[in-house]
């Protein structure tokens, strides 16, 4: 039996280990290899990865563009985590013989991650934690949910729970995307109005679109404006859905109440970026999907896929 090589990516934590028997693939003729660490650039995913047969992605953490997928030669399978991934070029794989897997995922994840974004942000928990330690009682002045008004963008699996959440804290809530329906919206117990409406109308914006050429940039400097001084903006989907030297020049200059945002346009957020002393913030590094409850899903799901395909029956196939 050939030996096949398996490569884990982007284990950050060192955890992968945790939440499904990979050792057991030794009895399937399968050595695998954990990797913690990001890749600088696309050569580097090429130089680490081109003996390998199969790979496991950490959603989006390294991408898997036609440039480096042409360069595995080796690879069979490409596994992701969850059900789709923007940054794998699908048909690339299709025309180099790969299959592609997603696994489950955790629904409530995100959400409960956007809303303690946004709890931590209207109490400073952030600030107050840090002047506590320091020594100092009582330094900021909150506000409180109940009685404004939300605005989510992107009504889907995601963004209705959001809205759940609105309600359950006593905000009216708005909801648009270029394809939402005013069924759609009421259903999910909001109501559609336009963008304008949506960005000039909230005291808080949460963003929940998946990232596509059509959606990059959906928030821009028109958007943070019509937001206004006493806005938030809160965006746990993609950072690239924020046009980030508007949302920093928003910051200082006080167009808009302030941000959380658990995504950015570079992740890991690299030392220096200007995000991380931008004023009136809370930020996160991308802990959306990081649980316990998802990881099972993740690396469970991945432990399941790779089985079927050493058996000759893949299963999540994701096609272009």
């Amino acid at each position: 039996m050939n030996q096949r090589r398996l490569a884990i990516l982007d284990d950050y934590q060192g955890v992968a280990g945790d939440f499904a028997p990979w050792g057991s693939l030794e009895e399937r003729g399968v050595s695998v290899t954990v990797f913690r660490h990001p890749y600088a650039s696309a050569a580097d995913v090429v130089a680490a990865l081109k003996d390998f047969d199969i790979v496991i992605a950490m959603r989006e953490r390294t991408p898997f563009p036609r440039a480096v997928i042409g360069q595995l030669p080796q690879l069979k399978l490409l596994i992701t985590t969850g059900a789709a991934n923007a940054s794998i070029d699908l048909q690339a794989a299709d025309d180099h013989g790969v299959t592609v897997c997603g696994t489950g995922g955790s629904p409530t994840a995100a959400p409960e991650l956007t809303w303690a974004l946004l709890l931590a942000f209207a109490r400073n928990l952030t600030a107050e934690e840090n002047s506590l330690r320091s020594g100092i009682w009582q330094k900021t002045v909150g506000f409180e949910l109940a009685g404004k008004t939300l605005g989510i963008v992107g009504l889907g699996k995601i963004g209705q729970r959001i809205a759940g959440y609105g309600r359950a804290f006593g905000m009216d809530v708005l909801a648009w995307s270029q394809n939402l329906t005013e069924e759609t919206a009421a259903a999910a117990g909001t109501r559609k109005v336009s963008k304008d409406q949506l960005f000039s109308e909230s005291d808080v914006v949460s963003l929940h679109l998946r990232l596509s050429a059509r959606s990059e940039g959906t928030v821009g400097a028109r958007e943070l404006r019509l937001l206004g001084p006493g806005g938030v903006l809160v965006n746990t989907a993609r950072g690239p859905l924020v046009d980030q030297g508007a949302l920093v020049t928003a910051l200082h200059e006080g167009w808009i109440r302030g941000a959380a945002l658990d995504v950015f346009d570079q992740e890991p957020l690299p030392s220096g970026h200007p995000l991380l002393t931008a004023p009136r913030t809370v930020l996160a590094p991308h802990l959306g999907y990081v649980t316990a409850e998802s990881y099972r899903a993740f690396y469970g799901g991945a432990f399941e896929d790779v089985i079927a395909w050493l058996d000759g029956s893949p299963v999540r196939t994701l096609t272009p």
